[in-house]
């Protein structure tokens, strides 16, 4: 398992992560979603020790990885955005190179740069210079890198970026596999990359997180409005009667006419939409209306993460932070009362009444 505490990082004044808490469990393909500025990348080299941390803790596997390093960072991969390649070296050169960092044992490095190059299918490439790839190439050259000495941690920071959609299906399929025996935190921009690989989603905007959850939870945690599209056939007034009484039917928001008593309609539900589905279509049947068509939107991963990174933060007030700053205690608020019987106390809630004002 790895553990996040209270993560936090400062640019200057600026504040890019915002003290998050989070945990990866073992066998886990962890989403990290936000929008470009949100601060998925900075926690992402924290993480990995790429980038100091201004304040917490990250533990992989038990091992803090401020306190042993050398430890820690023996059971992460990590795939940067920017592949961290040298264009000037040849393929089967460079993970050479990388194998020797990692302090692969030089009796097993020919067979682990082997099993990454056929992984990531760069066997045929393995000959060439870096500069002379594909970006697609270049891409999982870096992926490779990453499983060299099968890290039980892999950071993936967009790790399908230039790749054709062959490609994507094969590294999707390759991250999904190789949850088996490793614990992956993976940032896409592409959501239903996200819905298609991950178990749960971290989802991060301005340094906050805005929600933590398995992606079947959030869609499931904004279902409580619905809306249902209805297409029928009958008299126009009887079915939209019909549907209006209902249980759950918010309200039709939509009435198209269509010709031939055919008629479609865009109702709003409120509650379960498979009873309400069901007690709709028992009413309509028995009122001898057909129902040509009748399907649900439900909320999708777009959704929610829209809703979530565009609701407000709670801001800290300036006064609170001077209160925690320079907090004033009651003894001190007594004190300087009886030392100045005429000044205004700084801790009244409102202006002297007006009977004070009049005695003065």
């Amino acid at each position: 398992m790895i553990t996040i505490e209270n993560l936090t990082k400062y640019y200057g004044n600026n504040r890019a992560v915002n003290n998050i808490s989070f945990t990866i469990n073992d066998n886990e393909i962890l989403g990290f979603l936000g929008p470009n500025g949100a601060g998925k990348s900075t926690t992402m080299n924290m993480i990995a020790e790429f980038l100091p941390m201004s304040d917490g803790i990250v533990k992989i596997f038990g091992t803090d990885i401020t306190k042993e390093p050398v430890k820690a960072k023996k059971n992460i991969g990590y795939l940067p955005e920017i592949p961290p390649v040298y264009p000037d070296m040849k393929v089967k050169e460079y993970l050479s190179f990388c194998a020797g960092i990692k302090q692969i044992p030089l009796g097993e490095r020919k067979k682990e740069i082997k099993r990454v190059m056929e992984l990531l299918k760069i066997v045929d490439v393995q000959g060439k210079l870096i500069r002379n790839l594909s970006k697609g190439y270049k891409q999982r050259v870096g992926f490779a890198q990453a499983l060299l000495g099968n890290p039980k941690f892999l950071i993936l920071d967009e790790p399908t970026v230039g790749l054709d959609p062959n490609q994507v299906i094969e590294v999707r399929k390759i991250i999904k596999d190789l949850k088996k025996e490793h614990s992956v935190i993976f940032s896409s921009h592409i959501l239903s990359e996200v819905s298609a690989v991950c178990d749960r989603v971290v989802i991060i905007n301005k340094g906050d997180i805005r929600a933590i959850d398995t992606i079947e939870n959030l869609e499931s945690s904004f279902n409580s409005t619905l809306v249902l599209h209805i297409k029928i056939k009958g008299l126009r007034g009887k079915c939209a009667s019909v549907i209006e009484m209902t249980n759950g039917v918010k309200e039709i928001t939509a009435i198209d006419d269509e010709g031939s008593e055919i008629f479609s309609f865009t109702v709003q539900l409120e509650g379960d939409a498979d009873t309400i589905k069901s007690e709709l279509m028992t009413s309509l049947i028995k009122n001898d209306i057909n129902i040509l068509e009748m399907y649900t939107d439900k909320p999708n991963l777009e959704n929610v993460f829209i809703e979530l990174i565009n609701r407000p933060v709670k801001q800290t007030k300036l006064a609170d932070l001077l209160d925690e700053i320079v907090p004033e205690t009651k003894e001190d608020a007594s004190a300087d009362a009886e030392s100045n019987p005429d000044k205004e106390s700084t801790s009244a809630a409102g202006d002297k009444n007006s009977d004070e004002k009049e005695e003065n």
